[in-house]
């Protein structure tokens, strides 16, 4: 009868202590211990065998229900903590496909704040059923609320269809939504490109991806880098876009040769052409060069820079400025072409107006063609044909043909006040 009683007592203590879920291991071993010492006998070998083998391991899946966010009061046990061995997180959408599933060796379940303290834990992120990103972290911690998936710790996500590789200490995973973002010492890497930002969103479906805060893309072919608080990459088509003032660096031999900046930018990878918008302006440092159009297209590889739109273009040495409708330069071979309404200003308030103007850096040479109109202030000067050739800068000009239909040329020396022929 005593034994009854006590076999009694023993019952309901395992229901009351696995209902509080505390402390399964050392509950089980004290049990036994009790156990054996109220009678060595035979009767209760099969029972001690089974309670043993519920010593060996806690194997299983994290429920997926836990709360993000929830906060343990001080006075609570640490007997609330529980670890599993070869846990899964895993979640599935409405029709039974996988949204995630993440594996990890060892992971330390709190209940309170019901996050799982996942060592080593590797697994997928799921988009209509295919893997879209694989992670994999040294140390996480672990959210789940059956939408979205958080982890804290040292991330690396890697996209299997087009290589890309986000590298942060904060991930979440809102399949929903058809978002991922990755933040805190955001590093992304492909073979494209190469950025750093506080914070990547990523639509997985699009394929399209937004970085903000303290952006730095650089590129290897060609060597660029591009600076802005916002951008955004289409994967697939191969562009970057961003919305707001924008640098673009480019280097030669990892020594910078060329700037531009503007309020907006677009860089196709593929061609190697960079759109500059809005207050679009290049700094050239061989020749020192400045260029200024409201839309300007620069093909980096090429080196080549043209707009449709008015353009302002000074050398900065030669302190000359021309202004014209449009115009393009080819920068190794240091030669500008201008079109519609030229006008060229020297140092000494000296001009030459046309309809087009070839511009040869190197030997300082200008090439005028259309309505040409020469202007000097010291001796006071104006001069018309259709055609001029000379040195801006030094006022040697040679003006070709007149209104009146006769060939005419006329040379201004400025040193002999001028000669007409």
């Amino acid at each position: 009868m005593q034994h009854q009683q006590g076999k009694k007592n023993l019952r309901g203590n395992f229901r009351n202590q696995g209902e509080n879920n505390i402390n399964f291991p050392h509950f089980f071993l004290s049990r036994i211990l009790n156990l054996l010492q109220l009678k060595k006998t035979w009767r209760y070998l099969p029972l001690t065998i089974c309670l043993l083998i519920g010593l060996v391991g806690c194997r299983g899946r994290i429920p997926t229900n836990a709360k993000p966010g929830a906060s343990a009061s001080p006075g609570q046990d640490e007997n609330s903590k529980l670890t599993f061995f070869g846990v899964a997180f895993e979640q599935f959408d409405e029709v039974g496909r996988p949204i995630w599933k993440v594996n990890a060796k060892q992971a330390k379940y709190t209940k309170e704040k019901q996050i799982g303290e996942a060592e080593n834990p590797s697994g997928e992120l799921y988009q209509d059923g295919k893997v879209v990103y694989q992670i994999t972290a040294e140390k996480a911690d672990i959210e789940q609320d059956g939408k979205q998936l958080f982890l804290k710790g040292k991330i690396v996500a890697t996209d299997p269809r087009n290589g890309i590789v986000l590298r942060g200490n904060e991930l979440e995973w809102r399949p929903k939504e058809d978002l991922l973002i990755v933040r805190n010492q955001l590093q992304g890497t492909h073979k494209q490109l190469q950025a750093v930002a506080r914070e990547a969103k990523v639509k997985t479906r699009e394929q399209r991806m937004e970085f903000s805060g303290g952006v730095v893309a650089t590129s290897a072919d060609p060597q660029v880098q591009m600076k802005t608080e916002h951008l955004l990459w289409q994967i697939k088509a191969e562009k970057l876009i961003g919305d707001r003032p924008v640098q673009i660096d480019h280097y030669k031999n990892n020594q910078l040769s060329d700037r531009g900046t503007g309020n907006a930018a677009e860089v196709d990878l593929k061609t190697k052409i960079a759109t500059l918008k809005q207050n679009a302006q290049i700094e050239l440092l061989n020749p020192p060069m400045q260029i200024t159009s409201n839309s300007i297209n620069w093909n980096i590889n090429a080196e080549n820079l043209t707009t449709n739109s008015p353009i302002r273009v000074v050398h900065k040495a030669e302190n000359v400025t021309v202004t014209a409708n449009q115009g393009e330069m080819k920068i190794p071979q240091k030669t500008v072409y201008l079109t519609g309404n030229v006008n060229a200003i020297g140092q000494r308030r000296q001009s030459l107006q046309s309809q087009t103007l070839t511009w040869f850096l190197d030997n300082k040479l200008v090439e005028a063609q259309g309505n040409v109109v020469y202007q000097q202030a010291e001796p006071r000067l104006t001069f018309t044909g259709d055609t001029a050739v000379g040195n801006l800068q030094t006022e040697n000009i040679v003006v070709k043909g007149g209104n009146t239909g006769n060939r005419v040329v006329t040379e201004i020396i400025p040193q002999e006040r001028g000669r007409r022929e």
